[in-house]
């Protein structure tokens, strides 16, 4: 199978039966959203109480996987349930149109009445964009062995249509982003081999951004710029990855992010092909040439960032950087799993701004724990003591708390890939209604993609774990028989930054001519 194909294997939900299991739930949604919001003069929240509870977690993050007799007795209905209306199940919710909310939908209001229960709406967008995060994974060359590990597998016209989401939500990919990687940066942005030749050895294709259609501007009711960030590779990386150093965003800022995630964002060196401009300079030259393109049509533009792990990360720097070069852009963060990237102030700053942050946060997954597991947003309550500690590390915007354990499809014992894979937080957002209640019954998403990477899902759905690779694990038969690496087409091989032809040029000609009457 290419590892473009996806395995649609929908399974219907399972019936909550059983009092335990009821409870079980309501006591792992104990927790509701929050908003971290600028210090106002009164004393923080009771979010500084969660300094013991993020110690226990980090410590004590096994749970007690279910016994065997109470998992199958829930499963115990699949023989009976026929395989082909198990199959025919649509993988998505059909989509509403959300023009006349579409600012509440990405924070105007800060989410206020909308996480807890989880807006229909709201979910959807989230799973959108989402969407577009895990993306940046599922086309990117992890083959070590390849003379291309590091770049995205298709170009931009391409990457939708392999991946399948063509058509699904409406966007086209308009430029890739690359960053460095030869530079002070943590050790999974480093390729382990070079084998011969490579397209590159000192950059990585980090992203894309892109545009929504007509049809799909009609739905939303603006023109979305969209820029998809991708994250880290295993989650076991960021003990030794984070210098839990902040250093200032800007000079003489008291913003303060941390030293290895600016440098990925803002690195680059003349002697390279691919990151002569750095990736802030990359994304910012972009979304500044489309929102220049669609305001001059007399359009509303917003921007949206999105990201997984150190990709949530990045999105932040990104918003930043965009709020303080484009007044007035609405400008929204949809982060998963996402590290604290800076001080107080900076958090401060995004809020002024304008910056609208939705953080996704499974509460089993420790990268959002990191960095400042100790010396965090919860040393607030002490400000009348101490004063605003600018070298501590806290959270930014309103947080969406997801549960492994309210899953029935989930594996409940200890696994730190698993509960990081953004598959989970795709799954987990899928079927979450509210604090209180169970799994979502009508959850759409195909519950297979769970296991793409790791093995989540629990063995009874007989899904193999890892199963998401290319075919003969990218080998092919020539025509001699030889199983061998066959070459990238052309249009798939990586073009340097500012050598491919002017397409940009192309789009807006046509699209003048098709706006003239």
């Amino acid at each position: 199978m290419a590892m473009s194909t996806m395995i649609h294997n929908h399974l219907p939900a399972i019936p909550h039966t059983g009092v335990n299991r009821n409870k079980l739930v309501a006591r792992a949604h104990q927790e509701a959203p929050v908003v971290d919001r600028p210090i106002n003069g009164t004393k923080a929240s009771k979010r500084a109480a969660r300094l013991a509870e993020s110690l226990s977690n980090l410590l004590h993050l096994h749970v007690e996987p279910p016994q065997r007799r109470e998992v199958m007795k829930h499963y115990s209905s699949w023989d009976s349930f026929g395989d082909d209306e198990k199959h025919s199940t649509p993988t998505m919710s059909p989509k509403e149109v959300i023009s006349d909310k579409w600012r509440e939908i990405h924070g105007c209001t800060d989410w206020d009445s909308l996480l807890d229960p989880l807006h229909p709406c709201l979910r959807r967008e989230i799973l959108k964009y989402g969407e577009f995060a895990q993306a940046t994974y599922d086309a990117f060359d992890f083959d070590r062995f390849s003379e291309y590990c590091g770049s995205c597998r298709f170009n931009s016209n391409k990457i939708f249509e392999k991946l399948g989401l063509d058509g699904k939500h409406g966007y086209k990919v308009c430029k890739y982003i690359y960053a460095m990687s030869h530079i002070d940066m943590p050790q999974w942005l480093n390729r382990t081999v070079h084998l011969g030749d490579t397209w590159s050895r000192d950059s990585n294709w980090m992203g894309f951004v892109a545009i929504s259609d007509e049809e799909e501007t009609h739905r939303i009711g603006r023109r979305d710029i969209v820029v998809a960030w991708r994250g880290t590779v295993a989650p076991s990386e960021w003990y030794e990855d984070f210098q839990r150093k902040l250093e200032p965003i800007g000079p003489g800022d008291d913003a303060k992010v941390e030293h290895g995630f600016h440098s990925i964002y803002t690195s680059k060196s003349e002697h390279t092909r691919y990151s002569k401009s750095s990736a802030s300079e990359q994304v910012m030259k972009e979304v500044t040439r489309l929102v220049k393109l669609y305001k001059e049509k007399g359009e509303e533009v917003s921007l949206t960032i999105t990201g997984h792990s150190l990709g949530g990360a990045l999105a932040l720097l990104n918003a930043y950087e965009a709020a303080t070069t484009i007044p007035g852009l609405p400008i929204s963060v949809i982060s998963f799993g996402a590290p604290r990237v800076g001080n107080i102030a900076f958090r401060d700053q995004l809020h002024q701004m304008g910056v609208k942050t939705l953080r996704v946060v499974v509460k089993q997954d420790l990268v959002p724990k990191m960095p400042g597991v100790v010396f965090n947003e919860g040393l607030q309550k002490f400000d009348e003591i101490t004063g605003t500690l600018d070298w501590v590390y806290t959270h930014v915007g309103a947080e969406l708390r997801l549960d492994v354990r309210s899953s029935p499809y989930l594996k409940h014992g200890f696994n730190l890939l698993g509960f990081h894979s953004q598959e989970t937080y795709l799954h987990l957002v899928d079927g979450f209604v509210c604090q209180s209640s169970s799994f979502r019954e009508d959850a759409r998403r195909d519950v297979a993609l769970v296991n793409k990477a790791c093995d989540m899902l629990v063995d009874e759905l007989r899904i193999p774990h890892c199963w998401y690779q290319m075919e003969n694990k990218g080998l092919v038969r020539n025509a001699h028989g030889r199983w061998v690496k066959p070459k990238r087409e052309a249009e798939d091989v990586p073009v340097p930054v500012g050598s491919h032809p002017n397409f940009h040029a192309l789009d807006e000609i046509v699209e003048s001519r098709r706006l003239q009457p």
